[in-house]
């Protein structure tokens, strides 16, 4: 019995996976997240890769803070204390390029303040990248001006990595056994909870949106029932699960192994009854995350008794943010969202 799912399927043009590679900056060859993706009509031709070592620093507007206290020792990504680097995609998305950061070890978060009426709701966005990078403006700084614009604080996080997903025998990434994206993930909502009266938010509306990578890192972070490292202040008292979840075209959850005629889980994930309604978004024609990873963990949501709507389009492709192509998902998702927080009064 479908308790809280809705689903509805709408019509969509097709976007090709195209995730930068340099140096160690590779996409986990699994295939369960290939970064941010191209426009196959008109944007698909390749542009020269450029990438140079500096931190990444936010447009006026934004606020970057950092996670942890500067003189705690963090576990670092796989690249050890490479310095981090900035640099753009090796193709355009809708007719632009995209910019990531990576080599990253010392994560922040970046407030961005609501345009016009506070409606003391928070987004914190969770860019993807397949844990090897993370996408800064497709999926991180242009989302948020979109947050702002409904009167909502938007928190953009800029997690550690990269981070390899090793293969198993059967050629299927699996996750590490601590995973440095969720102890950040983690880490920035205890942070925005227990500052929210300085940040002007409700502590209760705090939600999080993720995108590939990061939509497995917005699951991840709904249902785990604890923190996944040692308390350093009074801010990890505060609950890290989300008040809502959104997943955009995400990827990680679906047993791959299994047939296509299932909808098994991946043996990492586990469900939470206590995970937050949560929408997801997908295009069944993506071809770098399968739409069976929304539709398995939907329905893994729905059967804990988590309230979950699923909305499926025939074409979009993926990692198109809210960049807008001739696809009705990547000028329609925005508007779906904004619905669907209103219906869970998060608006």
């Amino acid at each position: 019995m479908l308790r809280g799912l809705a689903f509805l399927v709408l019509a969509g043009l097709s976007l090709s996976g195209c995730l930068d590679s340099r140096d160690r900056i590779v996409a986990d060859s699994s295939r369960s997240d290939a970064g941010p993706a191209s426009e196959a009509d008109d944007s698909s031709e390749p542009i020269e890769k450029v990438s140079r070592q500096m931190v990444w620093q936010p447009e006026p507007g934004g606020t970057q803070v950092p996670l942890w206290p500067e003189d705690l020792a963090l576990l670092k990504p796989d690249t050890g204390d490479h310095a981090e680097e900035v640099g753009n995609g090796s193709r355009l998305v809708a007719g632009r390029p995209w910019h990531w950061a990576s080599y990253v070890t010392r994560p922040t978060m970046t407030i961005y303040r609501p345009e016009g009426e506070n409606s003391g709701a928070a987004m914190l966005v969770l860019p993807g990248g397949g844990y090897a990078a993370v996408a800064m403006d497709i999926e991180g700084t242009e989302i948020c001006d979109w947050v702002t614009r409904q009167g909502m604080t938007c928190v953009l996080l800029k997690y550690r990595a990269p981070q390899e997903w090793a293969r198993n025998e059967q050629g299927v990434g699996q996750p590490p056994e601590v995973q440095l994206p969720l102890q950040d993930a983690q880490r920035a909502m205890g942070l925005l909870r227990h500052r929210a009266s300085d940040y002007g938010i409700d502590p209760d509306k705090i939600g999080v949106i993720g995108f590939s990578a990061g939509g497995h890192l917005t699951a991840a972070v709904s249902n785990a029932e604890q923190r996944t490292y040692p308390l350093v202040d009074a801010a990890d008292q505060e609950s890290s699960r989300p008040a809502f979840a959104i997943l955009m075209y995400t990827g990680r959850l679906w047993d791959m192994r299994s047939p296509k005629t299932r909808l098994d889980l991946a043996p990492w994930v586990r469900i939470s009854p206590k995970a937050p309604p949560t929408l997801l978004i997908h295009a069944m024609d993506d071809p770098v995350d399968d739409v069976r990873h929304s539709m398995a963990y939907g329905l893994a949501l729905d059967e804990a008794g988590v309230p979950v709507d699923l909305r499926i389009y025939a074409k979009g492709g993926h990692a198109f943010g809210r960049r807008p192509t001739s696809n009705p998902i990547t000028t329609e998702w925005p508007g779906q969202v904004e619905q669907w927080l209103r219906d869970i009064d998060a608006l």
